[in-house]
């Protein structure tokens, strides 16, 4: 029924598809959500929960005698913003990712809402991309709200100054601040792939839940297999094996190879899933 109330709209005078389901709209539906205003207070409270961490347990240092970001946490509120990075890239930062691109189809399933947006009527293409869109534009507005609080909280609590590099060295804070930029664009490039499986999960299931909680599983299961060094070279095409290549920007000369590398690994699984995802959404019977 939707289809021919859809067909018979797009023959209507002045309608122009282009012009359905404005981002400004689906952004303030996103916004007002709760589970967004919970994501955003998790990453904002974060880097005070480590700072206060730090103030109680005494100086930081690495687990089992490796060098880490860790050790210089406390040198200045750059290193700060470089180490929540480092603790939160490999799974907190997949969350707020796999909920945004998780939740935004398969939630209007699961409140019987779809098949109205359709009929209003909005193509499914304009509605995908649309909804994609604002998910993409929310995961990385979380990944910058966390070192952009960071920052200044560190700075706050440790002061401005340079970039201390733990295995020796270091960068000047300005040079330093621009880096971090480098490394937050490609934890973003990186979790495309986690954003493509929930996305083209969430057109499959009307269970946001499910959605959500089969792409984080999966991201999981990727870091599983990137463990086991039995696979040799074949671990160059998983995505979680350059997940910390970003480590190469904050060295005293920028290495572009490994980052450059996991983006093309990472664009290309993203690329297939989206793909994945408008192919089966076009076709899918919506009946809730």
């Amino acid at each position: 029924m939707s289809t021919e109330v859809t067909m018979a709209a797009e023959s209507a005078p002045g309608y122009r598809a282009r012009h359905t389901l404005p981002l400004r709209v689906e952004a303030m539906r996103q916004l007002r959500r709760r589970r967004t205003l919970v994501v955003g207070a998790v990453l904002a409270v974060l880097p005070f929960v480590l700072i206060a961490a730090f103030a109680i347990g005494g100086q930081p240092s690495g687990r089992d005698d490796r060098i880490t970001l860790i050790d210089t946490a406390t040198a200045s509120g750059v290193n700060f913003a470089a180490t929540c990075l480092f603790v939160s890239a490999g799974f907190l930062l997949v969350v707020p990712v796999a909920l945004f691109c998780g939740d935004t189809v398969a939630s209007e399933a699961s409140w019987a809402s779809l098949r109205y947006l359709l009929a209003a009527p909005v193509p499914r293409s304009r509605l995908l991309l649309s909804k994609l869109t604002v998910a993409l534009g929310f995961s990385a507005a979380a990944m910058v709200l966390l070192p952009v609080v960071a920052l200044a909280a560190g700075t706050a609590a440790y002061g401005w100054g340079d970039l201390q590099i733990p295995t020796g060295g270091a960068l000047p804070g300005d040079t330093a601040v621009v880096r971090l930029v480098v490394v937050v664009a490609f934890i973003f490039v990186g979790q495309l792939v986690t954003a493509g499986l929930a996305f083209w999960l969430s057109t499959v299931t009307d269970a946001p839940l499910g959605a959500v909680g089969g792409a984080v599983g999966l991201t999981i299961v990727g870091n599983v297999l990137d463990a086991v060094t039995a696979l040799g070279d074949w671990r160059d095409f998983l995505p979680a094996h350059w997940q910390f290549a970003w480590a190469d920007a904050l060295q005293p000369h920028l290495e572009w190879g490994g980052m450059l590398k996991g983006s093309a690994v990472s664009v290309a699984y993203a690329l297939v899933l989206f793909a994945l995802a408008f192919r089966h959404f076009r076709g899918k019977d919506v009946v809730s």
